[in-house]
């Protein structure tokens, strides 16, 4: 193994910065928000890092989400900390979610020939509750219930396999355990499919109350196909087909 390691052959790796080939989400629900990612840091082909935390605190009550590069992910995120504690310190006042979402767009914006940088935004305040902005390659911003990836399949690789997902099973009106279960449920499907993402699942949910993180260990993420058939046809006595669940059908399955 050793040999293996020492003997790769370093032009085939992509050239440049480290890259976050990655799934990212983040949901609102009545009285907050959640956010989650995968744990996976590649370097072209190369995992350089399975447990990465892309889950970026902003302030008390703003988390936002990184895919690109990480170099310029963790550069603009800095900068828009400094900034919160600053607003903080002169307001006397926690920063709005949307001044803190504005600031990570017009430095997107701004210096968008030089970033390699998509960011979801999310947090909770008492102006508008939870909210939840998608700032995507080249610095636009967009307020949306639910937001994944950045919309571009090297920002946010794991997205482009869960949007069918995400569009079938998102409900308005969800909980904060119905949507705990849709952040971890869609970022399972995203981890299985791409091979960019993957190892763990980091959630946070935002709250008036505070701040809770979940972690989801790889070997404890929701299986929705193992090699068997997890959802039996059957043909009733009038002829039409009938959808019918295994009683051994894993934890992770959902039916609708």
């Amino acid at each position: 193994m050793a040999d293996m390691i020492n003997n790769v052959n370093m032009e085939r790796l992509k050239k440049g910065e480290v890259n976050l080939g990655t799934s990212i989400m983040a949901v609102a629900f009545d009285g907050g928000v959640v956010l989650g990612a995968d744990s996976r840091t590649t370097t072209g082909s190369y995992i350089a890092n399975r447990v990465t935390d892309k889950l970026t605190h902003i302030h008390d009550r703003v988390y936002c989400c990184r895919s690109g590069s990480a170099a310029d992910t963790q550069a603009v995120a800095d900068i828009v900390h400094y900034h919160a504690q600053f607003y903080a310190a002169q307001h006397n006042a926690r920063p709005p979610v949307h001044t803190i979402a504005s600031l990570f767009q017009s430095l997107c914006y701004e210096n968008k020939d030089r970033l390699s940088a998509g960011i979801i935004v999310a947090g909770w305040d008492e102006e508008q509750g939870g909210q939840v902005y998608n700032i995507p390659l080249g610095g636009g911003i967009f307020r949306q219930p639910w937001s994944i990836g950045a919309g571009f399949a090297l920002l946010g690789s794991g997205s482009t396999y869960v949007y069918g997902y995400c569009d079938a099973t998102y409900k308005e009106g969800m909980n904060e355990e119905e949507t705990v279960n849709f952040v971890r449920n869609t970022l399972s499907l995203a981890m299985a499919r791409d091979g960019s993402s993957g190892g763990c699942i980091r959630m946070c949910v935002i709250k008036k109350e505070g701040v809770r993180r979940i972690f989801v260990p790889g070997n404890e993420l929701p299986k929705f196909w193992e090699g068997a058939e997890l959802i039996e046809t059957k043909r009733a006595t009038s002829g039409k087909p009938e959808i019918a669940l295994p009683a051994t059908a894993g934890e992770g399955m959902v039916v609708q």
